[in-house]
């Protein structure tokens, strides 16, 4: 679990660093909006490639 609450904080991070809505972030990272909001509250684990998208897009939309 402490690593998705990590995560979470990243894509928090992210998101003020950048201006970024959940919306915003589901539609760079072809993930739903359901699925950006159940991760930062860490009631959904995402799969393997759930978490590519969102560690890529964030990498290389700075």
């Amino acid at each position: 679990m402490a690593d998705l609450t990590k995560l979470a904080e990243e894509i928090v991070t992210y998101q003020k660093k950048n201006d970024m809505t959940d919306a915003d972030l589901a539609f760079g990272t072809h993930l739903s909006v359901e699925k950006i909001h159940r991760v930062k509250n860490n009631s959904y684990t995402p799969t393997e490639d759930d978490l590519r998208r969102i560690k890529e897009y964030m990498q290389n939309n700075r």
